[in-house]
């Protein structure tokens, strides 16, 4: 499990990679790491985001 700091990271992370259109294979942490659950919270709404304002 990661530190607090290495979650915040993580999500920071994973928000940045879904605003600028990478797709979710792009989550550097194994799929047992918790880092990983962090990069997809990141992810999922920021991508989710980025995909409205395309059609937008």
């Amino acid at each position: 499990m990661g530190t607090r700091e290495d979650i915040v990271r993580a999500v920071a992370e994973g928000a940045e990679a879904g605003r600028t259109g990478q797709p979710p294979t792009a989550c550097p942490y194994p799929r047992t790491s918790t880092l990983r659950t962090a990069w997809i919270k990141g992810y999922a709404p920021a991508r989710r985001a980025r995909e409205q304002d395309r059609a937008e």
